[in-house]
């Protein structure tokens, strides 16, 4: 019972990170496609950690957290990127 709804609330899960997907291909401007894309991994990010649950695997949560930090990462260099123009620091020369 439990794994019937972990297993639909995934695939509800993955068919609206299609529709945001859609989003970051249409997106009118570059923020609105790295939200799209920062949802989409989040989505997924939930999915890993409900087939976790699921399946009972702690391995898969793991991978889930390294998975939200990268997304976390890529998410804040492209933020700086697209303010600065330049993705370096003021303490690198």
């Amino acid at each position: 019972m439990v794994t019937t709804f972990f297993w639909g609330l995934a695939a509800f899960l993955l068919a609206n990170a299609f529709a945001c997907l859609w989003r970051a291909f249409r997106g009118p401007t570059v923020i609105d496609r790295i939200l799209a894309t920062n949802v989409v991994n989040t989505k997924v990010l939930v999915v890993l950690v409900l087939l976790g649950l699921a399946f009972e695997r702690s391995l898969l949560l793991d991978v889930a957290l390294v998975y939200g930090l990268l997304n976390f990462g890529i998410t804040i260099a492209a933020s700086r990127f697209l303010e600065t123009g330049r993705i370096r620091g003021s303490w690198q020369p």
